[in-house]
């Protein structure tokens, strides 16, 4: 028989810094799971991505209180902020250009992010990237 689901718990979490301090301590600690034996797994998991990047992570948790969990790739605005040089985007999208990326930078990232994004192929997942760059205030340009 199968283990019964208590509930779902989604987080950011640093790659290769899962402790128990704030915010991951107190999420875990309301379910009952055992946050030092998560952050050992997850660290375990992430030890051959660079350290301290945000990676979301959902975590399952049983009625048991064991755990299984699932990380994802780093948000796109990591990636993009990455490529385009800048801490962070415009403070007024639309109206001032925070800093620019190319259609081929659009297209990398959509290659590291493909299994988490909503598209069928390559190129729709550049324009996806695209947009969130836009959004983000950035230049998108060729």
């Amino acid at each position: 028989m199968a283990k019964k689901i208590e509930g779902y718990i989604k987080l950011m979490v640093p790659a290769g810094a899962a402790n128990p301090s704030p915010p991951l301590g107190p999420a875990l600690g309301q379910r009952g799971v055992n946050i030092m034996e998560f952050a050992k797994a997850f660290n375990a998991k992430t030890e051959g991505m660079e350290r301290n990047v945000p990676v979301p992570t959902v975590i399952t948790v049983y009625q048991d209180k064991s755990f299984t969990f699932i990380t994802k790739t780093p948000p796109a605005s990591y990636y993009l902020k990455k490529m385009a040089g800048e801490k962070s985007g415009s403070n007024h999208p639309g109206r001032e250009v925070g800093g620019t990326v190319t259609m081929a930078q659009c297209r990398e990232i959509a290659e590291l992010k493909m299994d988490d994004l909503s598209a069928n192929d390559l190129d729709q997942g550049a324009k996806i990237i695209a947009g969130s760059a836009r959004s983000m205030g950035y230049e998108v340009t060729g």
